[in-house]
């Protein structure tokens, strides 16, 4: 029997946050093997984000909301969800683990 793999959803909301989720979702993919990962960011992190690109932006999720409440345009590499914290409620009912940053 195959073991799924581990999945984990890392949740960022500022820019503080955004650094910590950045770090940990870094330290997660080089010590697990086969891990889903994705960072859900939302708030104050967007704008972050797109200032300053990361090696782990390609598990970015951003929430569609945040984007056009803002007035923000995110790269076309970057998933859009439509609202965080669904997108996060989904996730969790999957069976994905979660962290706030």
């Amino acid at each position: 029997m195959t073991e799924q793999p581990l999945r984990l959803i890392i949740h960022a909301a500022d820019e503080a946050s955004l650094a910590r989720a950045r770090s940990n979702a870094a330290n997660f993919l080089a010590a697990i093997e086969n891990a889903e990962l994705e960072l859900v960011i939302n708030a104050g992190a967007v704008a972050a984000a797109l200032a300053c690109p990361h090696a782990t932006d390609r598990h970015l999720r951003v929430c569609a909301n945040t984007l056009r409440n803002n007035g923000l345009d995110a790269p076309a590499a970057w998933p859009q969800v439509p609202a965080a914290v669904v997108h996060i409620a989904e996730r969790q009912r999957d069976g994905w683990a979660y962290i706030r940053a």
